[in-house]
């Protein structure tokens, strides 16, 4: 137990120790909360004596579950590799599908079903747009894919949508959607929508199977619940409904993807849902001064429903937060420029490296790259293309040129 537990500070800890029953944990960004489930998870198997196949453990990423397997097989001194160990870990997609073709049949596919993919639906519902002679300037494949994914978010299946669409688009969609599904079922086929919806629909409907799932599924833990959608809400709720013995982690601070059905309510519903939990709040920062943690509680405390944290670190108030106010991209990019250049002429310990640059958009990137290109600064784009490199940027200059 000394290795699980230590390192851990005290609210870390009481995480790892509350076990049974509902938990909700309060995480606040940079306050460690991966190590928290991870630790958490460890002391299951080795002081709780939990078999790791009846732990089901949800992540938003494949990143982030193989992060996670890493650090618990480290922890136990497991094989990361040998699944047969390991919890009953990944994303709410990859669990879904690794159930969804054990029980394959029971919603009439085969356990070799395929998965589309994006670029697959998209060719899916063009073709299905051309063959009902629709205006596909008026009548996008991608607007339609968005809409039937929101749907399937929502739980609402092809039969009944019709019910719920207004506008054109809509009206169009729910026309397109039975067509859709029909086409993938004749194919074999569903997409990465279908994999939790057709899964939390066979656990409503066919008891002896949500049973078997209830029973294996012992302890649950859900990784940045803010960002679930009703679908995998409802689908979590589901699984832990025979043991309760569910911890879910997040912060509706940070939540970001309401645009893709998120539902930042989940998190702050979750006493109504589960009277009994017990509340931990994980409000140690480690990643950031107190000046930045306190603007950031000043812009959210604008925010009318939330929880109540309040971030703290022992890192120091640390400078200041310059706001500086610009006329336009370019000269916006030039400050940043200059005050680079001018930080690195008047220390000489620092160099490129020690500086970064974040912009809320790709599109932002183009006006900073051309100043760090007049002024002859190396940069590096992290996490994507730079702007002249983009494919369609390369195509249109090519064109540009060619006329």
């Amino acid at each position: 137990m000394i290795k699980v537990l230590e390192s851990l500070n005290d609210e870390q800890r009481a995480a790892v120790l509350a076990t049974e029953g509902p938990v909700l944990m309060l995480a606040g960004a940079g306050s460690g909360k991966t190590k928290t489930l991870t630790h958490r998870l460890a002391y299951l198997v080795q002081e709780k004596k939990v078999d790791p196949t009846n732990i089901l453990a949800v992540t938003f990423t494949n990143k982030a579950a193989g992060e996670m397997r890493r650090r618990v097989a480290r922890l136990l001194n497991f094989d990361e590799d040998n699944t047969q160990y390991m919890p009953f870990l990944g994303t709410f997609h990859s669990i879904a599908n690794r159930i969804l073709r054990r029980e394959a049949v029971e919603i009439g596919y085969s356990a070799n079903f395929l998965i589309y993919d994006a670029g697959d639906s998209h060719a899916l519902i063009k073709s299905i747009i051309k063959t009902m002679q629709l205006d596909e300037k008026q009548i996008t494949p991608n607007a339609v894919g968005n809409v039937i994914s929101s749907a399937k978010n929502e739980l609402i299946g092809a039969g009944e949508y019709k019910r719920f669409a207004t506008g054109v688009l809509q009206e169009a969609a729910a026309e397109i959607y039975p067509k859709y599904q029909l086409a993938l079922q004749k194919a074999g086929a569903m997409d990465f929508d279908d994999l939790i919806m057709k899964l939390t629909v066979l656990l409503e409907e066919n008891e002896a199977i949500r049973t078997k799932y209830q029973n294996q599924f012992q302890y649950i833990m859900v990784d940045e619940y803010q960002d679930t959608n009703h679908a995998q809400y409802r689908l979590i709720q589901l699984l832990a409904k025979a043991h309760q013995n569910i911890c879910v982690v997040g912060d509706d601070w940070q939540s970001i993807y309401s645009w893709r059905g998120a539902n930042y309510e989940n998190i702050l519903n979750f006493e109504k849902d589960y009277p009994k939990a017990k509340i931990v709040k994980l409000e140690r920062n480690y990643r950031s001064t107190q000046t930045i943690l306190d603007a950031a509680g000043a812009v959210i405390s604008k925010n009318g429903a939330r929880s109540e944290k309040t971030l703290w670190t022992q890192a120091g108030s640390g400078e200041k937060i310059h706001i500086v106010q610009v006329r336009d991209e370019l000269e916006e990019g030039r400050y940043i420029v200059q005050n680079i250049q001018t930080l690195i002429n008047n220390d000489s310990h620092l160099s490129l490296h020690d500086f970064a640059v974040l912009y809320r958009t790709n599109a932002q990137s183009r006006s900073l790259e051309e100043s760090f290109l007049r002024y002859g600064l190396a940069y590096q784009i992290i996490g994507g293309v730079r702007f002249y490199e983009r494919k369609e940027i390369k195509d249109v200059l090519a064109y540009v040129r060619y006329i």
